[in-house]
């Protein structure tokens, strides 16, 4: 019975807390109406249409033509970086109110899609490796395979040429993840806008070009079918005044004219410019771990205990919840809790929560069998003897079995804390800055993936190491004690 009512309470929490921030959402969004405050998801990773500087500032083609055109129009926006492939399922959830991303106009996208007037006509090139000298047509490709982004116009082109040329494709969601397949080897070229595959060329990405460009869809600012019709207004009449007045070419020359900065690091400075934004993901690696392995213990104690309670019914319960959520991947239970709940519920989810939710629910199924495990562990003997004694239930559980079980627990939930750090990396995907997704965005901007990789991969190590130690060491302690 007193498990029954700790759950139903920390239910009402929970349910009080959503309640609670869907009504902060709500008013949110009524204030943005009020204040022409718009949501708009774009993805940072697509220089020179949208990156990160090493200033952190989101920068790039589509970036400036947004601000030059808020500010013509005299609305304010709000950017949520996220993939392309996030952003655009974040529009259909109505997560954000439109999407600049590069993303090309076609009609699949305007059953599901307004779209603005097209402010920039690109197409498909060809790329292959710098070194490499034998591919100089789609002729050479046969037999071998190629890398495409998903989602983008390169992708379509590929699937229909694959068959006729004889190759097959290899979808990743990043360019430079993209990239670096063709400079490995593993495939023999990838396909691109051309926009964006020179930009990369030219900041010494690896790659050449080697075709001349295949006429393409043209770039298009996104809402969702039939809503924001002011802000697509606003968008296409700031378009015009932007484009007469200069602007706009002055931008497109920015980025991918004749004068385009040239990016020219050393790997040392490469390295020094990028450790601020690095530790600033870090840092929310380290938050949203502790936050959600916080509640995820909350879970784990009351679903633990209903697991070796009396009661059949809240074991059943209890089984059922571990077997959800242990069962459901990872990076399917984010794209369910971010996208597919607020879509079905008709409401915005804050991004924090999402990410809170979904690691808090992974882990505390695993917490659940850790705390079972453990007090299942120890011999049922002691409980008879001290029930003999005259001990109730629950006084020879505390003060008998739980102590004796938290001693056999520790190791796992150390184990759990590593495993819980390391999968906030998974959750970049719905565009949660950690410090993978920190070091995607420095490596979108610089091309240099194994510097970067390298220097993200030794700052996981120190934190783990260093996490690992403090924990052996309070482990001792209470052993010990």
């Amino acid at each position: 019975m007193k498990t029954t009512k700790i759950s139903f309470f920390i239910l009402s929490l929970m349910l009080l807390l959503v309640s609670g921030l869907s009504g902060w959402v709500g008013n949110a969004a009524a204030a943005s109406d009020s204040g022409k405050t718009y949501i708009i998801g774009t993805d940072i990773t697509f220089a020179p249409f949208e990156y990160q500087d090493e200033n952190g500032d989101y920068v790039g083609i589509d970036m400036d033509l947004l601000d030059a055109i808020a500010k013509d129009q005299n609305f304010k926006y709000q950017i949520k970086a996220l993939g392309f492939n996030a952003a655009v399922q974040a529009l259909e959830a109505n997560q954000v109110d439109g999407v600049i991303a590069g993303m090309s106009i076609t009609d699949e996208r305007k059953a599901k899609f307004d779209f603005s007037e097209p402010y920039y006509d690109s197409g498909v090139v060809m790329g292959i490796s710098a070194n490499n000298d034998t591919i100089k047509s789609y002729e050479d490709l046969r037999g071998k395979k190629v890398a495409v982004k998903t989602g983008t116009e390169g992708y379509s082109f590929a699937e229909s040429i694959a068959s006729k040329y004889g190759f097959t494709i290899v979808p990743f969601d990043d360019s430079s993840q993209m990239y670096d397949d063709v400079k490995t080897g593993n495939s023999a070229a990838c396909f691109e806008d051309e926009p964006v595959l020179k930009f990369g060329v030219k900041q010494n990405n690896g790659l050449k070009v080697v075709t001349d460009k295949e006429d393409g869809a043209s770039y298009g600012f996104a809402v969702s079918k039939d809503k924001n019709q002011e802000l697509l207004e606003m968008f296409n009449a700031g378009l015009v005044n932007i484009k007469a007045n200069g602007e706009y070419e002055r931008i497109i020359a920015e980025y991918v004219g004749e004068n385009a900065q040239v990016a020219n690091q050393g790997r040392w400075e490469l390295i020094q410019k990028s450790l601020p934004a690095l530790f600033k993901g870090l840092g929310n690696t380290l938050i949203y771990t502790i936050v959600s392995l916080f509640f995820a213990f909350i879970i784990g104690l009351i679903f633990g205990f209903m697991k070796v309670g009396q009661n059949k019914f809240l074991r059943g319960v209890a089984t059922v919840f571990v077997d959800i959520f242990r069962g459901i991947p990872l990076i399917v239970l984010a794209f369910f809790i971010y996208f597919g709940i607020p879509q079905a519920m008709g409401f915005t989810m804050p991004l924090f929560l999402a990410a809170i939710l979904t690691l808090s629910l992974n882990a505390g199924a695993y917490v659940t069998e850790i705390i079972r495990g453990g007090i299942q562990s120890i011999d049922r003997g002691q409980m008879e003897a001290a029930r003999s004694l005259g001990l109730p239930y629950r006084k020879a559980m505390i003060k008998i079995v739980i102590p004796q079980a938290v001693r056999v627990m520790i190791p796992s939930f150390i184990n759990q804390m590593v495993i819980t750090l390391k999968d906030t990396s998974i959750l970049s995907v719905i565009g949660l800055v950690e410090l993978t997704q920190s070091g995607k965005i420095v490596i979108a901007r610089t091309f240099s993936s194994f510097d970067i990789w390298l220097t993200v991969a030794v700052m996981y190590l120190i934190v783990i190491i260093t996490l690992t130690k403090v924990a052996d060491y309070l482990e001792v302690k209470v052993r010990r004690g």
